[in-house]
């Protein structure tokens, strides 16, 4: 009987010929990645009283990307406690302020087809876009890793999701994954590996399907995944990564999967997810004419180079509505540097854009993008519950780059199809 791609990482992490779904299997981790708001100062500190010193120094990355850029007493001190944790325990592999740690984790090349990682964040499903199986957990299982280097798995079923056709001008990952979540709901997949696949898929750029996998998380699903291709490959080698066979990590003709699920990219229209959970998305047709104090690009589903490259076209050449703040926040540095090379950000810049610095303080409610009281916003970011971008009086919509940067000329929520 045939493997998927997630059944052939777990089974050659934990050791074995092959696994199936049910199993429980020891995995030997290939890399764990922490964050300032998750790491140090919580799995660090438990360690620290437990006397225990982390596995294997090659193998943990920390990125402070959470309590950056922010000039408050709470941001200071988790950043002078993750910087203190790194030098004192000589961490390796510590990334600071450089962006958004789902981002980040790949542009500097950690992230590779077949590796079987864990990171202390929802959104380590992000990697899945790249053929490792990667799944976030929490404050006590992170702690475990850091000390074993190993982490229990049940081997989880397998969805096939299959996105047929060619995502039309204007619709993107974002449209899709928030699809997925409207007809689903956010447990959807309870602890299923859901395997994006399909036409729609091949069609997308390299950096647009990291939203598929990162959003695993808004279905319920341990993690996403997309089998490595040609694309896969060109982004990895122009982030420094050599040396991996794609063929290596594709599911078999003849794998089991527990359900088969097809969304037309063809028929699909820009999805809009109203407030306050991403499986309130809809046809954008459904929300126009809903008023907005603000609109924000960020977030690790939101602000990429492609994502920025998106609202750049339909924002060239027009201007960001009276009343209405645009803010923008590249999900790293590195991303900025390639957009102001391209000539995006000035575009972006020139239709009003307020430029923030990179990080993940808008999807949090924490620095400038912060929603006010009472206010009505859209994001590209990945979640809109009550409280979570702003005071619990606010209101915030959730959708794509293009999307976001068209109601942001409109001041109202727009369809990006009718400005490009």
């Amino acid at each position: 009987m045939g493997q998927t791609i997630s059944e052939k990482i777990l089974a050659r992490a934990s050791g074995k010929e092959t696994v199936k779904p049910g199993d429980i299997v020891t995995c030997n981790v290939d890399l764990a990645m922490v964050h300032d708001s998750s790491g140090p100062r919580t799995s660090g500190k438990k360690l620290d009283e437990l006397g225990v010193p982390v596995w294997d120094m090659d193998k943990l990355v920390v990125i402070s990307d959470h309590y950056v850029n922010l000039d408050t007493p709470e941001s200071k001190n988790v950043q002078d406690i993750c910087d203190a944790w790194c030098e004192s325990h000589k961490v390796k592999h510590f990334i600071r302020n450089q962006g958004i740690c789902h981002i980040v984790l790949p542009q500097e090349g950690y992230v590779r087809p077949g590796m079987f990682c864990v990171g202390a964040d929802s959104h380590s499903t992000t990697a899945g876009a790249f053929g490792a199986f990667m799944v976030g957990v929490g404050a006590t299982e992170i702690t475990g890793v850091m000390a074993t280097g190993d982490i229990w798995v049940r081997v989880p079923e397998n969805v096939r999701m299959e996105v047929t056709g060619k995502l039309a001008p204007g619709v993107a990952a974002k449209d899709v994954i928030l699809k997925i979540c409207g007809d689903h709901g956010i447990m959807g997949f309870g602890y299923q590996v859901v395997e994006f696949c399909g036409d729609g898929v091949a069609s997308m750029s390299a950096q647009d399907r990291m939203t598929l996998t990162n959003m695993a998380a808004e279905i319920g699903a341990k993690t996403g995944i997309i089998a490595p291709d040609a694309k896969t490959m060109e982004l990895l080698t122009a982030w420094g990564v050599s040396g991996v066979n794609a063929d290596d990590w594709q599911s078999d003709a003849d794998a089991v999967y527990a359900k088969r699920i097809t969304v037309d990219g063809n028929a699909l229209a820009p999805q809009v997810a109203a407030p306050s959970s991403p499986e309130n998305a809809d046809d954008v047709g459904n929300y126009k004419n809903v008023k907005l104090d603000q609109a924000y690009l960020g977030a690790c589903t939101g602000a990429k180079l492609e994502d920025l490259r998106m609202a750049a076209q339909v924002l060239k050449g027009k201007k960001v509505a009276a009343g209405t703040r645009f803010l923008v926040a590249p999900s790293t540095i590195k991303m900025r540097e390639l957009a102001a090379a391209e000539g995006v950000m000035k575009i972006l810049e020139d239709a009003g854009a307020i430029i923030l610095p990179s990080g993940c303080g808008g999807c949090i409610g924490l620095g400038d993008a912060r929603l006010a009281e009472d206010a009505v916003g859209i994001s590209s970011t990945n979640r809109n519950f009550v409280g979570r971008a702003g005071p619990k009086s606010s209101k915030l919509y959730l959708a794509s780059p293009y999307t976001v940067a068209a109601s942001a000329v409109a001041g109202q929520i727009a369809d990006p199809r009718d400005m490009l």
